[in-house]
């Protein structure tokens, strides 16, 4: 992990996005299972399994750790990218059917990204709670069943 990447790319949030950036930030370090690691990978901060725990690394680039999560400020819009959605359905159905619970605007979600367009309706408790539907042995369990 590079923490001089990620301070640099904290100072590039826009004012106005800085402290639901910061607090999205927040809530992933706080409620992150056990295991996984704060990273900087492909220009976003984010949560890995580190070698330690996975020496075959990712298999697109096995010399860089597992990706699990990764948050990012984009052009439009704040993008919480979780990758356990993305390889497992019992998981994206959880989320789809409770996100309407915590927030009142229509779900923007592409395959592993969800869009927040107005940071003020980033459902910060169901993001706690989608963190801890997933270990980080779960998480490889579920990564190799579907790259095999």
């Amino acid at each position: 992990m590079s923490e001089k990447d990620i301070k640099s790319y904290l100072k590039k949030i826009p004012e106005e996005r800085k402290a639901y950036f910061a607090e999205l930030r927040k809530t992933i370090a706080q409620h992150i299972p056990k295991g996984f690691e704060e990273s900087y990978q492909y220009g976003m901060i984010a949560y890995v399994v580190p070698h330690n725990k996975y020496p075959a690394g990712y298999h697109v680039s096995p010399e860089i750790p597992l990706p699990f999560i990764s948050i990012a400020n984009q052009k439009n819009y704040i993008a919480l990218y979780h990758m356990g959605i993305y390889a497992d359905p019992k998981l994206l159905d959880w989320f789809v059917k409770e996100y309407p619970t915590y927030c009142k605007k229509k779900l923007d979600m592409g395959k592993s990204c969800i869009r927040f367009k107005n940071p003020e309706e980033i459902p910060f408790q169901l993001i706690q709670q989608l963190l801890s539907k997933m270990t980080c042995e779960e998480w490889i369990q579920v990564y190799e069943s579907r790259i095999k």
